[in-house]
């Protein structure tokens, strides 16, 4: 089972930037995917950015896509996403998650999530 920790939201104004932070323990994840998805109230999670276990290996959902980066440490067992230019519809609880890597990347293939990290913008 792996253990995932995520850190970094916070309160900032739109325009500003966020660095979010997601370490992994307890199990080897070598050509895992690990990404970033976000629920905001009454909403459904929904899938922000995954990083296969090589370099390049990126996908990002349209409305962050030129905004956010996914970037992945494997040693380190650390995946960060790097906010800019954040919305205020970018405000949710932004979870971590590790699973095997499929083409394309979808919410049901990832096993093991983080508890979640808030970020709030506010206009």
């Amino acid at each position: 089972q792996v253990q995932l920790v995520e850190s970094g939201g916070g309160l900032v104004q739109a325009g500003n930037s966020l660095r979010l932070s997601c370490v992994a323990s307890g199990r080897t994840l070598t050509n895992y995917a690990m990404g970033w998805f976000r629920q905001a109230p009454a909403k459904e999670r929904e899938l922000v950015a995954v990083h296969g276990w090589n370099a390049g290996s990126t996908y990002y959902d349209y409305s962050v896509k030129g905004r956010f980066t996914i970037s992945r440490d494997n040693a380190k067992n650390t995946v960060y996403l790097q906010m800019n230019n954040l919305k205020v519809e970018d405000t949710a609880v932004y979870y971590c998650a590790a699973g095997p890597l499929k083409i394309p990347p979808s919410l049901p293939d990832f096993d093991s999530w983080g508890q979640g990290t808030q970020v709030t913008v506010s206009s």
